[in-house]
């Protein structure tokens, strides 16, 4: 008699002899899965954003516990995706919460072998510097005996997650120091 409750156990058993007959609710559910509850159920707060991987820019709802994200979702009132996320979106959990994730400056000077930890005030000295040094040493104020006012020292080419307002500011920071090599490749 026991192989045949056991029998009467499995889900596939349950789904055509039962009510559930799509196999969505108690047909599909386990002894495990009974007692399982959404990672969403126990959330401090839900927090809408947006998808940083492309510029489609799906809504999202990220559901906080303690401080921790504990499970991103997509959020059903996004006229975009519906609650929908593509594999990568699904997936973003995984940018703020991997123990790989760099939280930090990380430096390497150049023919160094080592990482180095540096200030964030430092890391943009750093930057700025370097910036208005190129900016000097590649400056023409003329080619060709024509006032060009460039430099071709400095180029930028801004990434698919930039959405037209972060374009533009590009835009006008890099034409404001003489570059004139300005690309994004944020077209899906």
């Amino acid at each position: 008699m026991a192989p045949v409750k056991a029998f009467l156990g499995w889900p596939l058993v349950r789904q055509v002899m039962g009510a559930d007959r799509l196999g969505r609710g108690h047909a599909a559910m386990s002894e495990r899965s009974r007692g399982l509850a959404p990672r969403t159920t126990d959330a401090d707060e839900v927090v809408d954003s947006i998808c940083p991987y492309c510029a489609v820019g799906c809504a999202q709802k990220v559901f906080v516990k303690d401080g921790a994200v504990t499970q991103i979702e997509g959020s059903p009132a996004s006229p975009i995706s519906r609650g929908r996320l593509c594999p990568k979106g699904s997936a973003s959990k995984q940018l703020v919460t991997s123990p790989t994730r760099v939280t930090k400056v990380r430096y390497r000077r150049p023919f160094g072998t080592d990482w180095e930890d540096l200030e964030l005030d430092t890391a943009i000295d750093m930057i700025a510097d370097r910036v208005i040094k190129t900016r000097k040493q590649f400056w023409e104020w003329e080619a060709d005996g024509k006032r060009t006012r460039r430099t071709l020292g400095i180029a930028s080419l801004g990434g698919a997650t930039l959405d037209n307002e972060e374009n533009y500011l590009m835009k006008k920071l890099y034409t404001a120091m003489g570059a004139i090599q300005i690309e994004n490749q944020a077209r899906i």
